[in-house]
């Protein structure tokens, strides 16, 4: 029995060796590193790809979600209504600002926020709501977008694991002031190391952002804003420009892969499959998530005995951490908290061959099969 890894970047790699190795060597021999030809090239061909005006390379997912936040003004005194079910860095984003984050619950198909509870959780401290494209999700971003707009309310788009997801042609990252997204090896873009992309219809907001990454120099030379460093390097933005073309294809490939598990798990009891509640939706499928009604812990015992690696995204609310749980307002948690305790991700990614994918799907149904 071979043991499946949770995560391979390998298999993308393959069939791309001698054009990264050709970024790789154009870039040193260029002498440029920091910002230049390379960035703004990639920059270029992601705002082509996601239709959107500008794009700004940063220095990682987490970096994006601060700076969009800092672009629109977001401080002291300020409320930003997130979800709990996430990872750290989108509320730590927040609390960079020094305004507040509010958890408001999530709907429990797509597990992004639900549109009730965030509009119980508005108040006149409101500034705006930052919207996470759980697991590549698409997730109820239009009936957000409608609730910002109805409220005077920024837009920020943690597509961190969403890259390529859209809602008909429109894509994640764009439908509200600012959208963010990751590079992280195992994202659906992943770089070879860190690196974060923010996007925006709006020029303003673009020169702000890309004064925000370079310490808040403003082009006569003069720092007019305290910030920090926050650039993409020219050697990650090369390398990720020579991925970009493959983004959809290795999307596909991942979506097959979805529909084979789900196609499957019809007919398991202790098993539920993510939920597609949008026909129109094109998820990332940054990860694909299960959920297990209380036996969690038995089911990732017994695949890891099968050889087949997993992984809890997300363990824990965020409300429940220390680091935010005095320092946040939040609504009844119920779906939230639910699916901390059931959610289980399983190897889906690119270069997952069929023999591999029929291994995890067997030891699933022998679980499933065994009461």
């Amino acid at each position: 029995m071979n043991r499946i890894a949770f995560f391979d970047t390998r298999p993308q790699h393959h069939g791309l060796s001698e054009a990264l190795s050709a970024a790789f060597a154009r870039v040193v021999s260029s002498g440029a590193f920091i910002l230049g030809q390379e960035v703004s090239e990639f920059e270029h061909q992601c705002a082509t790809l996601l239709g959107t005006n500008h794009a700004i390379g940063v220095s990682s997912g987490s970096d994006a979600l601060f700076l969009a936040l800092t672009a629109l003004g977001i401080g002291p005194g300020d409320e930003v209504i997130t979800t709990a079910f996430t990872f750290v860095a989108t509320a730590e984003a927040v609390l960079r600002t020094g305004a507040t984050p509010v958890f408001a619950d999530i709907d429990p198909n797509h597990l992004g926020l639900c549109p009730e509870s965030t509009r119980r959780m508005l108040s006149p401290k409101t500034r705006a709501v930052l919207y996470v494209h759980l697991y590549g999700n698409v997730g109820s971003i239009v009936e957000h977008a409608q609730i910002c707009a109805e409220n005077g309310l920024f837009l920020v788009e943690d597509a961190c694991q969403a890259f390529g997801a859209r809602l008909g042609k429109q894509y994640a990252g764009t439908w509200g002031q600012i959208g963010c997204f990751s590079f992280f090896p195992t994202k659906p873009l992943g770089g070879l190391g860190d690196g974060g992309l923010c996007v925006t219809h709006e020029p303003t907001l673009a020169e702000n952002l890309r004064q925000l990454r370079a310490h808040g120099v403003a082009k006569n030379g003069e720092s007019a804003v305290l910030s920090g460093n926050f650039r993409l390097d020219a050697l990650q933005a090369a390398l990720l420009c020579e991925k970009l073309p493959q983004v959809e294809a290795w999307r596909l490939v991942r979506s097959r892969i979805a529909e084979t598990y789900t196609a499957a798990l019809r007919t398991c009891v202790r098993i539920k499959a993510p939920s597609d509640v949008n026909v129109l939706t094109c998820p990332a499928w940054a990860l694909y998530t299960v959920r297990v009604p209380a036996e969690r812990q038995l089911l990732q015992h017994h695949l890891n005995e099968q050889g087949v690696d997993t992984r809890v995204y997300y363990p824990s609310v965020l409300a429940n951490h220390r680091a935010f749980s005095q320092r946040c307002r939040c609504d009844t948690l119920t779906e939230a908290l639910r699916a901390s305790t059931e959610v289980l991700s399983i190897p889906s990614y690119f270069g997952l061959s069929s023999g591999q994918q029929q291994q995890v799907i067997d030891a699933l149904m022998t679980w499933d099969r065994a009461r």
